[in-house]
């Protein structure tokens, strides 16, 4: 059955997704990479064309992000570069693995991939208000220290599947053609594999005492529920992409789309953000009731005295 693209009906919902967003905080103020703003922009300057450049400019990236304020190797969106940089990494490894059917596709696919996250520093560096709602949910909070380093690169995983996946998707398919066999489905599917191998040790790697003791506590059940969030949202993104697909024909509905699927991803980055704030109060607050609990002097049990053999008083 055909589904007719309703334009002002999914405009409609954008905008009160915006809405229902900025309830959850106040509107942007300052943009920017100052005083990197310079260095920035020629990192990004030109896209790249293979994966080797796309590791290229994270590692550029990355040293700018590390100088940048509250302090070195201490910006927010640092987090997520550095992640970004290693799941990349494992992709380019990939690449040369006898598992991968159609390299031309996973590696344009990485590449489309990554133009969507420069486009966005691009974007945020010129101080242009078309910056993703979803990719301004992080910037805005790259000098912030109340947002975990955690909280940031899940807001940047955020913002890099649930938006830009399938937009590069979709690129990538005009380029090399749509799918129609199955074959580069399952290579779509290796990346899966990738994140459920470094998820775990990428989110210790950003994770405050606090987030430790909260992940020592629940075990393996965080990394469990993440690998089965990263297939969701992957498969949601190839889902979407194969949706908006018929749009390509009509720019003014493909843009409904893509706007409607920002203000979507920006949302949830805005609850993310709640939810940090929670657990880590709730956390803290866990914390201080336990250590006062310990400090409380100890009652001594009492000695119960008596001669041995002799049975007690009536």
């Amino acid at each position: 059955m055909e589904v007719t693209f309703d334009r002002g009906r999914v405009h409609n919902s954008a905008e009160l997704l915006r809405e229902k967003r900025l309830d959850l905080t106040p509107p942007v103020t300052a943009r920017g990479w100052a005083p990197a703003q310079d260095k920035m922009a020629d990192a990004i300057a030109v896209p790249p064309d293979d994966i080797a450049g796309v590791l290229t400019r994270l590692v550029a990236v990355q040293e700018i992000l590390d100088g940048l304020p509250p302090s070195p190797v201490a910006h927010r969106l640092a987090s997520f570069n550095s992640l970004y940089h290693t799941i990349t990494d494992r992709v380019a490894t990939s690449l040369r693995g006898p598992e991968v059917a159609d390299r031309d596709f996973l590696e344009l696919l990485d590449v489309e991939f990554a133009k969507r996250y420069f486009d966005a520093l691009h974007r945020w560096g010129r101080e242009d208000d078309t910056t993703p709602d979803v990719w301004e949910v992080l910037f805005r909070r790259a000098w912030d220290k109340r947002v975990s380093s955690l909280a940031a690169a899940m807001l940047g995983v955020n913002a890099h599947i649930n938006h830009d996946l399938a937009i590069a998707l979709i690129a990538t398919w005009l380029e090399l053609g749509a799918p129609r066999d199955g074959l580069i489905h399952p290579d779509y599917l290796l990346i899966n594999q990738i994140f459920y191998e470094e998820i775990p040790p990428l989110r210790r790697r950003y994770a405050n005492r606090m987030q430790m003791r909260l992940d020592r506590m629940v075990g393996e059940l965080d990394d469990w529920s993440q690998a089965v969030l990263v297939t969701v949202t992957r498969n949601r993104a190839w889902n979407q992409a194969e949706r908006m697909w018929p749009l390509r024909q009509d720019p003014d509905d493909f843009a409904e789309a893509m706007l409607a699927m920002d203000r979507a991803a920006a949302f949830v980055g805005e609850a993310l953000i709640v939810g940090d704030g929670l657990v880590t109060r709730m956390g803290t607050f866990a914390v201080s009731i336990r250590d006062a609990a310990r400090r409380l002097p100890r009652r001594r049990r009492p000695v119960i005295s008596g001669t041995s053999g002799n049975a007690p008083p009536p």
